[in-house]
């Protein structure tokens, strides 16, 4: 447990990231430091292959886009200080900052992006998050290796181009309203093509990375903490206030409750949402934050194996879920049932909720019995042994075991287990056998496409349970052509219906975000994308 305070006379000359990046400390200087308790360690930190919170908190907090999110969750400029879109809607032209400077001192150019994207999008790299810049002319076509008249297109045929080194041109398939938002998402950060080119997958190690955010990695210790240091280089950083950042990696709640309370964090994400009145009381309700976003909550059946490829099955253990009690008992109000996907919140759009919604709880499960038994499942039935996979957290483990419960209700016999959060993901994402798994996904766009296309059957990602629909994807793919707002917000309606009359995944609660703040620490603000970069927080 590291005790050291959290300001301190700096008493040498440090050396930061090899030759590339050197932050001199003198004894009339004090260095700020920040320690923020991360919720856990992440599986890298290379953006081509980050899919989760944890590691985007500390990614955006060194790397910086074109766009990025403001303490309240706006879209403001980053990297590009002003951009202009063609009047039909498909090209976008950015002006890159003349001061964006990398760690070591060199420009950041519009390459640097060209670079970047075509990195994402290269089937070679198969990058996680690759799906995300399909709005891009060419890009799903190239990733997916689909023939355009006759022939595979060359890497070079994504629609981004540097004009000049510091003006971008970005070309879409087809009009995209949160584009612009897309933008501030890790998968469309710079990176460093010389120090990839020199190191390969090392280059995210520190001594070779090279960062163009306000800070950048100097230690990676795993399972113990991440240090990043503030870019002296940073287009920015007369305004960055914190000159360090000291992550916690650790997923043990209770542990990092205890070092919040010790003044050890300043920061904790995700505490143990039965203890947040506990909590209050013994902290003040200034330092307990839980505020709703637009994330969901929810379990994903393996459909490609008895008994979930039955789709009566998914539905009977859905229903079986009293959500009432997960949100009231174990989360004390922080999150809300939820009976639909995309949660509330999402202008212009309805979401399309379960048909069976409105049943008392106890007429849900005797039809969820029925559905067993129409199965050959259950009651002198074929026997059903579940087990449920999550990641570990202390909220997790108490809602798995009360769905334990509540399946044995309906004669299912259930085991648990629980891995790491980079352990837990990185299976799923590899395609990993299971029954039945906790999953979350916040928004990275305020839009439902963001929440539907982890579920189009191509999206061998994020689609965990490999649930196919051809009509669902079929509306997927109308959506992407429809330039009628309205129309298109219908059409994803529709595609909704499809998933939840399928039962293509249980969606349990709508997620809030649950954060421990120092009232030390300023410019931490509640929104609905759950970032918090650190460039904007200071010490009061």
């Amino acid at each position: 447990m590291n005790n050291t305070p959290r300001v301190f006379r700096a008493l040498s000359a440090t050396l930061i990231a090899g030759s590339m990046l050197a932050v001199l400390a003198t004894p009339s200087l004090a260095e700020v430091v920040i320690r923020r308790g991360n919720g856990g360690d992440p599986q890298t930190l290379d953006q081509a292959h980050i899919s989760i919170d944890v590691e985007g908190f500390i990614v955006r907090d060194m790397f910086e886009g074109l766009t990025i999110f403001d303490p309240h969750g706006k879209v403001i400029p980053g990297v590009a200080e002003s951009w202009t879109l063609s009047d039909d809607g498909l090209v976008y032209t950015f002006k890159l900052r003349e001061a964006a400077k990398w760690t070591d001192g060199t420009p950041v150019t519009a390459d640097d992006f060209v670079f970047a994207y075509r990195r994402m999008e290269s089937p070679s790299e198969a990058a996680e998050y690759a799906n995300i810049l399909y709005p891009i002319k060419n890009a799903e076509a190239i990733n997916t290796g689909k023939e355009v008249d006759g022939k595979k297109l060359p890497i070079e045929a994504l629609g981004v181009k540097a004009i000049d080194p510091k003006t971008l041109e970005i070309t879409l398939e087809r009009p995209t309203p949160y584009f612009i938002e897309l933008l501030a998402h890790y998968s469309a950060l710079p990176v460093p093509k010389w120090a990839i080119e020199k190191f390969g997958g090392d280059w995210i190690k520190p001594g070779n990375i090279v960062c163009n955010g306000a800070y950048c990695l100097t230690e990676n210790v795993p399972n113990d903490h991440i240090t990043a240091v503030k870019n002296p280089n940073y287009w920015d950083v007369a305004n960055v206030k914190i000159d360090k950042i000291i992550y916690n990696p650790s997923e043990d709640q209770a542990t990092t409750e205890r070092m919040f309370e010790a003044g050890e964090l300043d920061l904790v994400y995700n505490f143990q949402a039965d203890q947040k009145k506990f909590l209050e009381e013994k902290l003040g309700k200034d330092q307990v934050l839980a505020f709703s976003d637009l994330a969901s909550y929810y379990y994903v059946f393996d459909s490609r194996k008895p008994p979930f490829d039955d789709a009566r099955v998914r539905q009977a253990f859905s229903m079986a879920v009293d959500r009432e009690f997960l949100s009231e008992k174990i989360y004390s109000g922080t999150q809300m049932p939820a009976y639909s996907f995309v949660p509330p919140g999402i202008p212009g759009y309805e979401a399309a909720t379960v048909t069976w919604a409105d049943m008392d709880q106890l007429d849900r499960e005797d039809k969820a019995k029925e559905l067993l038994k129409e199965a050959g499942y259950g009651e002198g039935g074929k026997p059903l042994k579940i087990d449920i996979r999550f990641n570990t957290n202390d909220n997790h483990k108490k809602v798995a075991t009360a769905i334990a419960d509540m399946w044995k209700a309906i004669g299912a016999e259930v085991t648990i287990q629980n891995l790491d959060i980079k352990s837990h993901y990185a299976y799923m994402q590899e395609g990993g056998a299971f029954d039945a798994a906790r999953a979350g996904w916040t928004a990275d766009y305020a839009d439902p496409e963001n929440f539907l296309n982890l579920l189009i059957s191509t999206n061998t990602t994020f689609n965990y349970g490999h649930w196919k629909n051809e009509k669902f994807d079929e509306l997927m793919k109308a959506s992407y052509e429809e330039r009628d707002p309205a129309k298109r917000m219908q059409i994803l309606h529709d595609a909704e219906r499809i998933a939840m009359d399928e039962h293509a995944l249980a969606p349990l609660m709508v997620h809030a975000s649950t954060w421990l703040v120092s009232n030390k620490v300023q410019g931490f603000a509640p929104n609905p994308q759950n970032e918090h970069l650190t460039k904007f927080l200071s010490f009061k």
